[in-house]
Formats: structure tokens, C-alpha cells, sequence
């Protein structure tokens, strides 16, 4: 891989591709080429129609629309999109899961809960939005944030379809391209020994960072840091 790899930012559950700008800004002050996406199950007006299909040939058609070699970045979420979507296109050259779901075929991002959702879920209908009373999504994505911060990151999330969520994996992608796992040390929503797992799983290149569950946010530079050191 060269320093002419581009980098496509894919964010998670309830985000947005502006969560990445911290993280984008740093990597194109390296000149670096960076592409982020809209994921549809959060963005389009249609999106109670959609499902984690529609997320991931989203993600295959921004990958496809680059040309080049692509080092994909996964938040949480998004890994999911990314494990179906990039698999088996040609210009994948890696993978970046950041706290984020490298799932195997047959599951869902709802499979190790056994088909339920976690308790800080507020399921309303068809649609899910993070945090719940004593589980506000303030602590739960950005625990490692100022309060002011926090809240202004949680005024961003939108409400997602259930069904981003409970639809299984056909392809996986990190079982032909080499992947990195962030393993974020603070993470007061995905449990410690449930992303090693993941990362051993995937064979990926496990890396350990004192943050929260966005580290884009909280340690912008140490994870454009190690995107750079993946991207070669």
C-alpha cells in the first residue's frame, strides 16, 4: 500500500458522516484522499424501508466509486455494512473496525444478544434511538467527552429501522482482506473481551486506545494515527 490509498469513513448506528470530521481533517492535513458516506438506514427519506442490505450496497457502490485501492474504516455499526458490502470487491485493500461488529455469515448485529435488544435501546415501533433512563446515550457514546461536547454529539443521532439490525451476513469481507481492530480500553457500551473476540476472530491486527466508544470524537489524532499506520 502507498500514501496514494484512499480512505473511506464509514460511521454506525444513529451517525452521521460529520462525526468523522475531526478524524478527516487530520488525515488530509497528511494528504491524505478521504471519502466518508451517508449510511440510507439513518439518512434516507425511505429508510423505514430499508434494511442493512441497502447500508451495504451503499457502502460497495462508494467503494467501487473511488477506483483505487480503499483502506475502509468501520465505526461500531458500520462494520456491519462494511463485512457484507466490501466483500469481494477488488480495490478493498484493508479494513479499520473501530469498536465495530466484524460479523461471520449468518449473523446479525442483535445474534449475541440472542435476537434481543440491549437495554439501553429505546424501540419505538419499527425505529430504535440510543439511550433510555439511566442509560442515556450521552454516557453511553461519549462517556470520555466533555458534558457540552456529549450533548451536542447526542443531538445529532437519528432514529434507525429495527431492521438494520437483524438481518444476517451473506458475504464477509475480512475473511479475504487483512483488517485492523481498534479495541477502545473505555468502552462503556461494547464489553471488553466481546471486541477481542471479534478481532481475534477476523485475525485482525489488534490495537488498544484509552477512549470511549468514539474515539473519533475523543482521540481524533491517535485514530487517524492508527489509520495512517494501517494505510501504509
Amino acid at each position: 500500500m502507498t500514501d496514494a490509498l484512499a480512505i473511506l469513513l464509514v460511521h454506525g448506528a444513529w451517525h452521521n458522516a460529520a462525526c468523522w470530521d475531526k478524524v478527516r481533517g487530520d488525515l488530509e492535513s497528511r494528504g491524505r484522499e478521504v471519502h466518508t458516506i451517508e449510511l440510507p438506514t439513518v439518512h434516507a427519506d425511505n429508510r423505514a424501508s430499508l434494511d442493512m442490505y441497502d447500508d451495504a450496497r451503499a457502502v460497495r457502490a462508494a467503494i467501487e466509486a473511488i477506483g483505487g485501492p480503499v483502506l475502509v474504516v468501520a465505526h461500531s455499526y458500520g462494520g456491519v455494512p462494511v463485512t457484507q458490502g466490501a466483500a469481494g470487491v477488488p480495490n478493498v485493500a484493508h479494513i479499520v473496525f473501530v469498536s465495530a461488529f466484524a460479523l461471520d455469515q449468518g449473523e446479525s448485529m442483535l445474534t449475541p444478544a440472542g435476537g434481543v435488544p440491549p437495554s439501553w435501546w429505546n424501540v419505538q415501533g419499527d425505529f430504535v434511538t440510543p439511550g433510555v433512563p439511566g442509560q442515556p446515550a450521552e454516557h453511553l457514546f461519549y462517556n470520555d467527552l466533555p458534558d457540552d461536547e456529549a450533548r451536542a454529539a447526542t443531538a445529532q443521532l437519528r432514529p434507525q429501522p429495527m431492521t438494520a439490525f437483524n438481518v444476517p451476513v451473506t458475504e464477509v469481507a475480512w475473511k479475504t482482506v487483512p483488517s485492523t481492530y481498534v479495541i477502545t480500553l473505555r468502552d462503556t457500551i461494547f464489553p471488553l473481551e466481546a471486541m477481542e473476540g471479534l478481532a481475534a476472530r477476523a485475525g485482525s491486527k489488534a490495537v488498544r486506545i484509552e477512549a470511549g466508544h468514539s474515539p473519533f470524537l475523543s482521540r481524533p489524532q491517535e485514530t487517524a494515527d492508527i489509520i495512517v499506520e494501517a494505510a501504509g
